[in-house]
């Protein structure tokens, strides 16, 4: 990274880049995975419900904010229904054809659509709005110091607020 471009960066978009660099050395295979060859990860996880437990489990540890095992976070039967829900209705592949379809959608370097976005930021979370806002509108950012990536599972209150101040300010 280019140090003056490094020097204008505040404390939280610091710790961001430095998780980012993490998730790039240690937890990118997730991503890479479903990026290049969701259907066959797809019939994996279809077919085994304890594949799929450990698939998404694995992720609400990882990306869950200042916890040593998922129930620290989000109830254990909260986490049984999603994965169940993933596994009954067979969305494994939909749910990570996502990022495949994000890949390879030649979008980068466009011009940002006139969709209002609203971003929210939690503890865990890696997104740095200069960043976003090169392909996006973004009209309302906010930043947390809980909560992770599954914010609607382990932080829904403050969720639920950004969400109703977001869409309050476009009416």
């Amino acid at each position: 990274m280019d140090p003056d471009d490094l020097a204008t960066f505040t404390e939280a978009e610091k710790g961001r880049l430095e998780r980012l660099n993490r998730f790039m050395s240690d937890g990118n295979g997730y991503f890479q995975i479903q990026a290049t060859g969701p259907q066959t990860l797809a019939y994996g996880l279809t077919d085994s419900p304890v594949g799929e437990l450990a698939w998404i489990v694995e992720k609400f540890k990882e990306w869950s904010h200042g916890v040593d095992s998922p129930e620290e976070a989000i109830d254990r039967d909260l986490m049984l229904t999603n994965v169940m829900l993933y596994w009954l209705t067979r969305t494994a592949g939909s749910s990570a054809n996502m990022y495949f379809e994000n890949m390879h959608a030649n979008s980068w370097g466009k011009q940002p659509g006139k969709t209002p976005i609203g971003v929210a930021v939690f503890a865990e979370d890696i997104a740095i709005r200069r960043y976003g806002e090169s392909g996006n509108n973004i009209v309302h950012s906010s930043d947390f110091d809980s909560g992770g990536h599954c914010a609607a599972m382990d932080a829904p209150d403050l969720l639920v607020r950004d969400v109703r101040n977001f869409f309050r300010a476009l009416r």
